[in-house]
C-alpha cells in the first residue's frame, strides 16, 4: 500500500468508526442521547444476536449512590502509581519515549518476549480496534464468541469485514470446536475474550491452549485477556507464552481493570515481529499514552500488594454477590472476573429505570432471548446498595 493510499484508507476507516477518537464516556453519552431520542427499546438500532438495551437519561456519576456499570475497579490507581503520575506531570513538556521503553524493558520480563514482539496502547481496546483496521481493510471475516466484546468485532465490520458469531457451550465457554469448524478461506481472524466479556466466565486453559496451537497454523488468533488476573489462576490461565514459542497469537491485557487505571489509558499487546510490524506500517503503537501513565503504571506493576487487596476484595464482592443471587434463587453465570451477569425477568429497559431511580448505575443486554444484568464489582458499601435496591426491585 503506497503512503497516498494508506492515508486515504485511514481516513475512509476513521469515518467509517467514526467515534474512536472519542472517549469511552463520549462515546457512551452521545448513543444514549441517540436513542432516548429515537425512543429506542435498545441502544444499537440493529438486528445483531447480541444487544444492549438503552439506559435512562444517564446521571452525572458524582452523584451516584453505587458506580456499577463499566466494571472498573473501584479502589483506583494505588498510592505508588499516584505519586508517580504526579511526579512525572512536571516533566509534561517532553516525549516520554525512554520512560515508555523502560515500561516495555519491565513488562518484557514480566511476559518473556521481546521488545521487539509488544506494542503499547492507550488501553487494550484502542489495540483491539488497530488490528481489526490492519486485518479487514480488505474484507474478510472474524470468527468470535456470541456473545463477546464487540469493540474488535465492531471496527472490523466498519472497515469491511464480517462477523461469525459461534454461540459459547451449555457451560458458557468458547466453542472451540465449531470455532475452528467455521473458519474458510475468507477468515482473517478469530478472536477470544477469555475471561469473556460480558459473561465473565472462563475457557478451560488447556483446551485454549491446544485450540491455539492448532489453530494458528491456520489463521491468526487475537486472545484479549483484559480480566485474566481477577480469575482464580490469574496469570497461569494466560496464553502469551504462545507468542514466545512462535505461535501465532495476539495476546492483549490492560491497566483498566486490576490495576485500577482505566481513566489513564495503559494496555499493551504481545505478539510475533511480523504482526507488530503489520500494524506498526499503518499506525504506531505508545503514542497515544501520556507519560504521567506510564510512570502510574511502571510504579504499579511492582506494587505487588497492592494489587493483591485489589484481586481479594474483587473476589468478595464477586462470591457474595453470586451468594446473594443465589439466595433469591437467580442462575447466574459462573464469573471469573469483576463483574457478573445473570437473567432478569423483565425487559431490560424497565429494569433500568427502576435501578437507576436508585441512583445505582448496571448495564442490561439482551441475547439468547433473554434480558439479562451486567453488574461490576463495587466496594462493600456500593454492593449492599445494590442488594438493598434487588430486594426491592425483586419484591
Amino acid at each position: 500500500m503506497n503512503a497516498l493510499n494508506r492515508r486515504n484508507w485511514i481516513k475512509r476507516s476513521a469515518l467509517a468508526v467514526g467515534a474512536i477518537t472519542m472517549t469511552p464516556t463520549d462515546i457512551w453519552a452521545s448513543k444514549v442521547e441517540a436513542a432516548q431520542l429515537q425512543k429506542r427499546k435498545f441502544l444499537f438500532d440493529n438486528d445483531a444476536l447480541f444487544n444492549e438495551f438503552t439506559p435512562p437519561k444517564f446521571p452525572d456519576l458524582s452523584t451516584v449512590k453505587a458506580r456499577l456499570v463499566w466494571n472498573e475497579n473501584p479502589y483506583g490507581p494505588s498510592n505508588k502509581a499516584q505519586e508517580a503520575f504526579a511526579k512525572a506531570v512536571v516533566e509534561g513538556n517532553h516525549y516520554s519515549w525512554g520512560s515508555l521503553n523502560k515500561l516495555v524493558t519491565k513488562i518484557c520480563k514480566n511476559e518473556n518476549v521481546k521488545p521487539s514482539q509488544i506494542m503499547m496502547g492507550p488501553g487494550s481496546s484502542d489495540l483491539l480496534e488497530k488490528v481489526a483496521m490492519v486485518y479487514f481493510q480488505n474484507g474478510g471475516n472474524i470468527i468470535s464468541a456470541d456473545p463477546s466484546y464487540m469493540s474488535l468485532v465492531a471496527v472490523a465490520e466498519a472497515s469491511g469485514g464480517t462477523w461469525k458469531p459461534i454461540k459459547l457451550t451449555d457451560d458458557y465457554q468458547h466453542d472451540l470446536d465449531a470455532m475452528e469448524a467455521a473458519i474458510d478461506a475468507d477468515t482473517k481472524l478469530v478472536y477470544i475474550t477469555n475471561p469473556n466479556n460480558p459473561t465473565a466466565t472462563l475457557t478451560n486453559p488447556k483446551k485454549l491452549e491446544n485450540f491455539c496451537k492448532r489453530v494458528s497454523k491456520k489463521v491468526p488468533i487475537f486472545i484479549d485477556e483484559a480480566y485474566i488476573e481477577l480469575s482464580e489462576a490469574g496469570m497461569k490461565n494466560s496464553m502469551v507464552h504462545l507468542v514466545e514459542k512462535g505461535h501465532d497469537v495476539m495476546v492483549a491485557r490492560t491497566f483498566s481493570k486490576i490495576h485500577g487505571m482505566a481513566g489513564l489509558r495503559v494496555g499493551y499487546m504481545a505478539a510475533s515481529e511480523n504482526i507488530i510490524n503489520k500494524i506498526g506500517e499503518i499506525t504506531r503503537g505508545g503514542m497515544g499514552i501520556t507519560g504521567p501513565s506510564i510512570a502510574a503504571a511502571n510504579a504499579s506493576l511492582d506494587d505487588a500488594e497492592y494489587l493483591d487487596m485489589c484481586k481479594t476484595e474483587l473476589t468478595k464482592a464477586r462470591i457474595d454477590t453470586m451468594a446473594y443471587l443465589k439466595s433469591k434463587g437467580i442462575d447466574y453465570m459462573p464469573s471469573q472476573t469483576n463483574f457478573v451477569i445473570f437473567p432478569i425477568d423483565m425487559e431490560g429497559d424497565v429494569f433500568l429505570e427502576k435501578v437507576y431511580a436508585k441512583k445505582i448505575v448496571v448495564r442490561a443486554f439482551n441475547f439468547w432471548d433473554q434480558n439479562w444484568c451486567r453488574v461490576s464489582m463495587g466496594k462493600p458499601k456500593e454492593m449492599q446498595y445494590f442488594f438493598e435496591a434487588m430486594d426491592e426491585i425483586l419484591a
